[in-house]
């Protein structure tokens, strides 16, 4: 939970930061340039949805709280609105990619008695950090709205094939959940999420 939330923040936090230097300050006014994991949280979608499928293995889709960007501050509105969205899951794989550089250096040896050492218990946090994160990342990048992929895909259609993708936006979470129900999830995230993987550089 702890690394979930650790990387649901690094994702929010790059959608703000990002939209601020397209020229966007609405996420800073708002403090959502920030690391602070309570700035980021939605109490139902970031805690207890997770919980509740940690716990149980429902099938239920957490959140973190939107970050708000008006498209008439960014200079470029349909290409810097793409490129805000694409900053989460970017920040994602980069946090991915650190996680299995640092794991990759470090001597990992197992815990012996009478001789504790931490780093067992962070090998298997950064583990999980890369496992994550790169799950979040390709997750993210579903090209159906409102995920990041989708907000990606309508900045690349022409506009108006992009008007009428918009319109699926609505019905985004009924389609994710269709695809996770019918493990339509297995085919789209599985293969590019174990590909990834194969390429980090761990022990």
């Amino acid at each position: 939970m702890i690394v979930l939330l650790f990387s649901l923040t690094v994702h929010e936090m790059a959608h703000a930061w990002s939209a601020d230097r397209l020229g966007d300050p609405t996420a800073r006014l708002l403090g959502r340039v920030s690391l602070n994991p309570i700035v980021h949280t939605d109490l139902i979608g970031t805690i207890v949805f997770p919980l509740i499928a940690m716990v149980s293995g429902a099938p239920l889709l957490g959140w973190a709280k939107p970050v708000p960007v008006n498209m008439r501050y960014l200079h470029h509105p349909r290409r810097d609105y793409m490129l805000v969205a694409a900053a989460g899951p970017a920040s994602n794989l980069v946090l991915a990619v650190s996680a299995a550089i640092v794991l990759a250096i470090m001597p990992v040896s197992p815990q012996t008695l009478d001789q504790p050492t931490v780093t067992v218990p962070l090998a298997a946090i950064l583990s999980q950090l890369i496992r994550l994160n790169v799950l979040l990342a390709v997750f993210n990048m579903i090209p159906i709205p409102p995920l990041d992929g989708g907000n990606v895909l309508a900045g690349l259609l022409p506009v108006s094939l992009a008007a009428t993708f918009n319109r699926l936006r609505p019905y985004g979470f009924l389609l994710l959940y269709a695809l996770i129900l019918s493990d339509g999830y297995r085919y789209i995230v599985i293969p590019p999420y174990r590909f990834i993987l194969s390429w980090l550089p761990t022990q």
